[in-house]
C-alpha cells in the first residue's frame, strides 16, 4: 500500500475516532489532543499496518493505548495543581511532632491499664499484644477459643474505659 493510500484511508476514518476519543477523555480539548496523538502514531507507524486489517479497530486500539498510558502516566505523577491566588494555604496544615518525653508518659499511662487489668484478661490480651493470634494463645492456656476471644474483648473494652480518663 502506498503511502499516499494509507493516509487516505486515514483522513476518512478520522470523523468515527472523534466520538470515541470524547467518550474516553470526557473533554473536547483533551479529545483533539488525543486524536491529533492517534492521527500521528498511525502515520509515524504506517509501517506496522499490515494491509486488509481493520484500519478502524487499528486506530481504536492506538487511541485506546494512548490514552491508558497518558493516565497512567498522570496517576503516578499525582500532582496537585492549585490555581488559587492563596498559595499561602497550600502549607497549612503542617504537622506538629509529639515531644518524647509526652509520648513516654502516655505509654506509661497505657502500660499501668494493661498491668491494672485482671489477670483473667491480662494475660490472653498481652499475648494477643505480643502477635500471637487467637488459636494460638487459646492452645498455649488451654482454653476455648471463644473464650479467648471473648476475654480479649472485654480486655479492650476495660482499657478504653480508663484510657479515656487520661
Amino acid at each position: 500500500m502506498s503511502k499516499q493510500d494509507f493516509n487516505q484511508m486515514l483522513l476518512q476514518n478520522t470523523e468515527f475516532l472523534k466520538p470515541f476519543a470524547v467518550t474516553l477523555t470526557k473533554d473536547h480539548e483533551a479529545a483533539k489532543d488525543l486524536l491529533q496523538e492517534t492521527m500521528y502514531r498511525a502515520l509515524a507507524n504506517h509501517d506496522k499496518y499490515s494491509v486488509g486489517t481493520n484500519i478502524k479497530a487499528w486506530l481504536y486500539t492506538i487511541m485506546r493505548n494512548i490514552f491508558i498510558n497518558n493516565y497512567r502516566r498522570k496517576a503516578k505523577q499525582n500532582t496537585i495543581f492549585d490555581n488559587s491566588s492563596n498559595d499561602f494555604l497550600l502549607d497549612y496544615n503542617q504537622s506538629t511532632i509529639d515531644s518524647g518525653a509526652e509520648s513516654s508518659l502516655r505509654m506509661k499511662d497505657v502500660q499501668q491499664a494493661i498491668h491494672g487489668l485482671p489477670e483473667i484478661f491480662r494475660q490472653p490480651f498481652l499475648l494477643y499484644f505480643e502477635g500471637y493470634k487467637y488459636h494460638e494463645i487459646a492452645h498455649a492456656l488451654d482454653e476455648p477459643l471463644g473464650t479467648i476471644k471473648s476475654r480479649i474483648h472485654f480486655a479492650r473494652r476495660l482499657l478504653k474505659e480508663q484510657i479515656s480518663r487520661f
